[in-house]
């Protein structure tokens, strides 16, 4: 079992910054990959980011490569997403989830546990 805990969304303007956060318990946080998720009203679930189990390999969508950098803290049990450059597209609901075979999939059906949620909105 894996509890994913998300934070730090908030409104900001265009061209600004959050770091949200992912707080993990549970299984061993070493064991397993990270992913970033988000979702708009009226859009499907998708893929932002991903990051191995070490940290070492990290994977963006194309939409937010260059502004998005996803880091993880193993020390903490923690892994972060940087946003920076925020456009209001971006606006969305951002979770986290955890896969458990440690790859770091864009598929978000490779995904056994999901946080709940933090909203980002990002107005013009």
């Amino acid at each position: 079992q894996v509890q994913l805990v998300e934070s730090g969304g908030g409104l900001v303007q265009a061209g600004g910054s959050l770091r949200l956060s992912c707080a993990a318990s549970g299984r061993t946080f070493t064991t397993y990959a990270m992913g970033w998720f988000r979702q708009a009203p009226g859009k499907e679930r998708e893929f932002v980011s991903a990051i191995t189990r070490s940290g070492g390999m990290t994977a963006y969508a194309d939409s937010v490569k260059g502004r998005f950098t996803t880091s993880r803290d193993n020390a903490k049990n923690t892994v972060y997403l940087q946003m920076n450059s925020l456009k209001p597209e971006d606006t969305a609901v951002y979770y986290c989830a955890a896969d458990l075979r440690g790859y770091g999939s864009r598929l978000s059906s490779s995904y056994e546990y999901w946080g709940q949620g933090t909203q980002v909105t990002v107005s013009s």
